[in-house]
């Protein structure tokens, strides 16, 4: 073999592994890792729209309303229907639209948002498991690595973009009540609309939040990583849980030996519902209610929408053994066995409103009701628009001034030939009305008479 051929031969190669590096889709063909991470990350990335109201005033001092239509992108995190999108996506949105990657439409309610840390969650009802985002590890990113940027930009569903980690840890003074901190800054395009949309890594996996864009500014834009978004979102499901239902678990989330993610029981409250059926601290929690949990967020989606009387069912395991628990959710402090009526027939949470203030915010034709402090979703009351804030003044013929007045109808022995049961309500002092139809069940997740 001769030296020129040799020589020949080392330049051929070089220039191809030139190319490759210049060029990759050559070197993997139309299938890359860009196009497979796209592929697998969109059926968990849903498009959020909705329309809210500004209000302005001008130079005399009229206030003027303008109707705004926001846009921005959610990730689905449990296959039940929880979304995680941003704070201001879903901010004074009166109706929060949600379009998955199949084209399906539908009204998402929301479970708890924070502000301060633009994070909320949203749920749909689904007949039909969603699937879910794979997460990564944004603690080990690195500088320079490739990342992809999903969203709904200008409106333009399930837009796809690419760049790379250009820093870490960022303070960003968005505006002059939101500051982002300990943020992911990346060159990959990220326009409004992008915001509650996922970051991958090159593997798929959702490592951050798309935030913030940077005014005036090209190839800079910014996204919570999702370690400490996941922890926040799992924070705020677990202050939901604590208004209606106690189970005594303090949970963290662990990374076994083998590299698996897991849960493990941190602290066990005395004389809780789970001290009392023996869950131990050190037992790794397996499932809920038969939903695999491999994170804080699984856990406590699993218990958000229960209340105090449910039923939990607990696999853990133990020394590598498995084991079985059930056992009912508590009811918090304060929270009596009329809340929990009232809350499993109507999926309501009432508290009384004082005279002076129900006639300062609601008027004074009528003499008094009692305040909705919290709607349980797909329960009659739901079903029939009513939300938090508003004021019941009436049941069937009867006023409601009291939960004594409240328990009267819904403790009557022919409550069932109510059904639909007649309500008024007061909202914005409008006087509105409807009929909640009781549903006969066994299930205590459900309105039952």
């Amino acid at each position: 073999m001769s030296r020129n051929f040799v020589f020949q031969s080392l330049c051929w190669l070089t220039f191809l592994l030139c190319v490759c590096l210049i060029y990759p889709d050559w070197s993997y063909g139309r299938d890359n890792p860009v196009v497979k991470a796209a592929a697998a990350a969109r059926p968990s990335v849903v498009n959020i729209r909705g329309e809210k109201e500004i209000y302005s005033a001008d130079e005399s001092s009229n206030e003027t309303v303008r109707r705004v239509k926001g846009m921005g992108a959610g990730v689905i995190i449990d296959s039940r229907g929880y979304i995680v999108t941003n704070f201001h996506v879903i901010d004074s949105i009166k109706e929060i639209q949600v379009t998955t990657a199949d084209g399906k439409i539908y009204v998402a309610r929301c479970i708890a948002r924070d502000a301060a840390t633009d994070l909320a969650i949203i749920k749909i009802e689904t007949d039909v498991p969603l699937q879910t985002i794979a997460i990564g590890d944004s603690n080990e990113l690195e500088i320079g690595e490739t990342v992809i940027a999903m969203g709904n930009a200008y409106g333009y569903e399930h837009t796809v973009t690419m760049g790379i980690v250009s820093a870490l840890h960022r303070t960003v003074q968005a505006s002059d009540v939101q500051t982002y901190v300990n943020l992911i800054q990346t060159d990959a395009s990220i326009n409004p609309g992008n915001s509650g949309g996922p970051l991958l890594n090159i593997d798929g996996e959702m490592i951050g939040i798309n935030a913030a864009v940077r005014a005036g500014a090209q190839g800079i834009g910014f996204a919570i990583p999702v370690d400490a978004a996941l922890e926040r979102v799992a924070d705020m499901l677990q202050n939901q849980t604590n208004q209606l239902a106690r189970h005594g678990l303090t949970v963290a989330a662990v990374v076994l030996p083998d590299g698996r993610k897991a849960v493990q029981v941190k602290k066990v409250d005395n004389n809780s519902p789970a001290q009392r059926v023996g869950i131990h601290q050190g037992d790794f929690i397996r499932s809920v209610d038969g939903v695999t949990v491999t994170n804080r967020v699984d856990f406590a989606c699993a218990l958000v929408e229960n209340y105090g009387g449910a039923s939990v069912n607990m696999e853990i395991i133990r020394n590598n053994e498995p084991y079985k628990f059930e056992f009912e959710l508590q009811a918090p402090a304060g929270f009596s066995g009329d809340d929990l009526t009232v809350w499993n027939v109507l999926g309501l949470q009432l508290t009384e409103i004082p005279s002076t203030e129900f006639k300062q915010k609601y008027g004074s034709q009528y003499r008094g009701g009692m305040k909705v402090v919290r709607v349980r979703a797909g329960s009659p009351a739901d079903q029939q628009g009513i939300e938090t804030g508003d004021a019941i003044i009436g049941l069937h013929k009867w006023e409601t001034l009291s939960m004594e007045n409240v328990m009267y109808v819904l403790t009557r022995d022919d409550l069932a030939s109510f059904s639909p049961l007649k309500f008024l309500v007061i909202r914005n002092q409008n006087v509105l009305y409807g009929a909640m139809t009781l549903t006969k069940s066994n299930n205590n997740n459900v309105a039952s008479y």
